[in-house]
């Protein structure tokens, strides 16, 4: 998404500075032309010639300086620049920005720049409270700049609360939706991510070894290309996706409900989720005793299928399940495919190796209702999450918008 963009990295004068260096080599990393302008205070903190040696281009400071010539380096800047991020933003910088001053070559260059800007504030938490501050920021944002919410935790001058920069990553990730393609938008897209959780007693569960990975990229990525995403998630160790809606949920039965109460609304429902099929049918009030048993019988009852119940509705939708399988991959996965009359499934043999639960990778096939089957290798699941909206891209054009079942 970044690949063969330019992408101008503000960095203003804060103790945060230094993370600015990891973003810098994340954006270069994905294929951006990457151009730092720094202000002097953020000199201060970091050398010049870090970020010139990562970016392979000169870092810019000064307002009075030609970049080549007759060009004037603010205004070359801000035209070549498809996207600007400003992290750390001081409220300094924030506040001559909100106020229309233009002192120094990162204010002048914002103020002439017509792309999209990010400024990712870093400050004091009581100055992140200061109402004056609050009305910059406001301000800026009725002006159609964009902002992402600092962090809580322990601050550089010793206070504890708000203003922490977010992480590089967590930086890259939600600046993507300001370059990439928006061809979800208007879109609603409800996905499902994470295992399910089934007690036995306030101890132990039955579960599954699914992280969440394979959704929440799906996720980022449905937000990146414009959509209003929905993702309804079982217990999973990462961080909520920015500027996506979030429906937290433990068991099953909790995410049939969730799900069935959102997907009308929805164009897109992505069934990523590893559901538990069976609970318990009792559970214990308190802990289990093993005691002097040499064996346990636990009788279980099926959960609500919610894939097969959704597939069931005659509903605009288009509907995609996910068919995490061992053996027999492709007649099983066409098998779920019929059975729970879904319009795409996404098939993924989990004993292979670079693909499955808890991976940073996968190796999937999509089957479609015409018995197309689209082989992909292994891939990044951020990049599988990319393939498989291309797919659903095409088959909502194709559609006309109508409705994708039939009973």
């Amino acid at each position: 998404m970044y690949r063969g963009k330019q992408i101008l990295l503000g960095v203003s004068g804060g103790i945060a500075a230094y993370k600015a260096v990891e973003l810098l080599r994340l954006l270069v990393k994905a294929g951006a032309d990457a151009h730092v302008v720094m202000t002097r205070h953020a000199q201060e903190f970091v050398c010049p010639l870090t970020f010139q040696t990562l970016s392979g281009n000169p870092v810019h400071s000064e307002l009075f300086n030609l970049i080549q010539e007759r060009e004037i380096g603010h205004i070359a800047l801000a035209d070549r620049a498809v996207l600007c991020i400003v992290a750390p933003a001081t409220a300094n910088v924030i506040g001559k920005v909100a106020h229309g001053l233009a002192d120094d070559l990162l204010t002048t260059t914002l103020m002439a720049s017509k792309a999209p800007v990010l400024f990712v504030p870093a400050m004091n938490v009581n100055m992140w409270e200061n109402p004056l501050y609050r009305e910059n920021q406001a301000r800026l944002e009725h002006h159609g700049y964009h902002f992402m919410t600092p962090a809580v935790g322990e601050l550089a001058c010793g206070w504890e609360g708000q203003g922490k920069l977010p992480d590089p990553a967590a930086i890259f990730d939600f600046a993507q939706n300001l370059v990439g393609s928006r061809d979800l938008a208007g879109r609603t897209v409800l996905i499902t991510a994470g295992p399910t959780r089934e007690e036995l007693d306030p101890v132990r569960y039955l579960t599954n070894y699914s992280s969440g990975k394979m959704g929440y990229a799906i996720a980022r990525a449905a937000r990146n290309r414009g959509a209003r995403v929905i993702l309804v998630s079982g217990p999973v160790a990462l961080a909520p996706p920015e500027k996506v809606e979030m429906v937290q949920v433990t068991t099953a039965r909790e995410m049939h409900a969730a799900v069935m109460a959102r997907c009308e609304g929805s164009d897109v429902i992505i069934k990523a989720a590893a559901v538990a099929d069976f609970r318990p049918l009792e559970r214990g009030t308190g802990k289990m005793k093993k005691g002097d048993r040499k064996q346990l019988s636990l009788e279980l009852v099926r959960n609500p299928d919610i894939l097969a119940d959704l597939g069931a509705k005659r509903s605009k939708a288009l509907l995609v399940g996910f068919a995490a399988e061992t053996d027999d991959l492709l007649a099983n996965a066409r098998k779920k495919l019929a059975d729970k009359g879904v319009d795409l499934m996404v098939a993924n043999d989990v004993t292979e190796p670079g693909a499955g639960f808890g991976r940073d990778t996968n190796i999937v096939r999509f089957l479609d209702r015409n018995g197309k089957v689209e082989e992909l290798p292994c891939l990044p699941k951020e990049a599988v999450a990319g393939k498989l909206l291309d797919r659903i891209q095409s088959l909502l054009k194709e559609s006309g918008g109508k409705k994708f079942r039939r009973q």
